[in-house]
């Protein structure tokens, strides 16, 4: 199987700020040198990494650096990471949106991109109109894309608007269209960006089936950017961990997910933010900590000991109706359960500007064994969400039954004690 995209140590800078050096002197030797000479740019030097997290002491930072790795002919590859990780970084590179500063990307055969909604589409071209003219961009020939536009209009189910201006599309309607043209017109290779969050599930149901066609079947090369670790699982065979701009872990893709959000990720069961100007937040919720801990008071958290969930925040608008809410799911983003609360009573703005500390406490056998992540996050007004708060992992064990033997792992998410009420009449 051959090379079908070939990262070789890229990387990618941005400067902050102003993009000139400051003076026309510089300007022009900048110009002189790089231009002129071919050397490498004098004002450029080494910038902080891409943690958007800390405060950069410097007016550089790589948005990616030293990205090394190949994807083979028909591979799906997810990339996954961080928002601010560099993964669309890395699409536009290989799109050619924009250059490496660093580096050499070689990617053979015809590259179709969905980076953004509408990316691509002429707003005041119909949607019609906007599939011949990203045909011809991919180079194929106006018979070519004929013979696929009937297949194009049904599977983005946008038939009724076809010849109307893409301006007045929704985004929804927008991605449809941007997706089937992408995965329709023949590319060698598919790059994918999350956009596929904004359409509905049957839509991105349909839109991944359609890229394992598009790699199973047809043999292309598919790389999927997405934060919805279930359909990287189901998608994917390899992938990618970016951190910070750097390439943190690659292989298989359970393995890369499982080293994300759980054995290579923060899986501290207790964190804690001293300074409030630097605990995640913002000027209305700031976390001072949360911690995820046994309720019986033991050192593991097990089947039989129950689990307490305490949240520590600082809140800084009073007369609000702010709410506190807990979301657990398993590591490939399936929801366990989902539960919250007022701050104060049910329709009353009564929030304080104070230090709250929210408990909740899931009571023994309430949870299989098995890894698990919590979210926690804060709206107003029941709706809006104000902090998106902070995530971390956390890993029940099996334990002792009172029978006095362990049953081991069972399937399912729920664990409810092995107990029956069991009577007989004898006969």
């Amino acid at each position: 199987m051959s090379t079908a995209i070939e990262f070789n140590h890229v990387g990618k800078q941005y400067r902050l700020g102003l993009v000139s050096t400051g003076t026309i002197a510089h300007d022009l030797n900048r110009w002189w040198q790089t231009s002129i000479l071919r050397r490498e740019d004098p004002y450029l030097k080494i910038g902080s990494v891409n943690d958007r997290a800390q405060k950069a002491d410097s007016e550089y930072v790589w948005a990616l650096r030293d990205i090394d790795f190949k994807v083979e002919q028909g591979d799906v590859v997810g990339i996954i990471g961080k928002n601010g990780a560099g993964k669309s970084t890395l699409l536009k590179l290989l799109s050619k949106v924009t250059a490496p500063t660093t580096g050499t990307i070689r990617a053979r055969g015809r590259i179709a991109s969905l980076l953004e909604v509408g990316t691509g589409f002429h707003g005041e071209m119909t949607g019609r109109e906007n599939i011949y003219m990203n045909g011809a961009i991919l180079g194929m020939t106006k018979q070519e894309i004929a013979a696929k536009l009937v297949e194009i209009v049904a599977f983005s189910g946008c038939e009724r608007y076809i010849d109307t201006p893409v301006k007045r599309y929704s985004s929804g309607m927008m991605v449809r269209l941007g997706f089937a043209v992408a995965a329709h017109l023949d590319p060698e290779i598919l790059v994918v960006d999350e956009v596929l969050a904004v359409g509905d599930a049957e839509f991105q149901k349909k839109a991944i089936g359609k890229m394992k066609d598009v790699s199973q079947g047809e043999g292309r090369t598919v790389l999927f950017v997405s934060h919805n670790m279930a359909s990287v699982k189901a998608l994917c065979k390899h992938g990618v961990l970016l951190e910070n701009g750097m390439l943190k872990y690659m292989g298989g893709i359970q393995d890369t997910v499982d080293y994300y959000i759980g054995k290579g990720g923060s899986n501290t069961q207790n964190q804690f933010f001293d300074d409030p100007n630097q605990a995640p937040g913002n000027d209305v919720i700031r976390i001072k900590s949360m911690e995820i801990l046994p309720n019986n008071g033991g050192s593991q958290l097990t089947i039989e000991s129950g689990i307490k969930f305490r949240v520590k925040f600082y809140c800084y608008k009073p007369d609000a109706m702010l709410d506190i809410n807990l979301k657990v799911s398993t590591l490939d983003d399936t929801i366990v359960f989902l539960v919250g609360s007022l701050l104060g009573e049910v329709g009353e703005k009564d929030s304080k500007r104070a230090e709250y500390t929210a408990e909740f406490v899931l009571t023994p056998y309430s949870i299989n064994s098995g890894r698990y992540k919590v979210k926690v996050f804060f709206g107003e007004n029941q709706k809006y969400v104000v902090c998106q708060g902070i995530e971390q992992g956390f890993e029940v064990e099996t334990t002792m039954t009172d029978m006095g033997f362990s049953l081991g792992d069972l399937p399912g998410f729920l664990r409810p004690k092995n107990e029956f009420n069991i009577s007989y009449k004898e006969f």
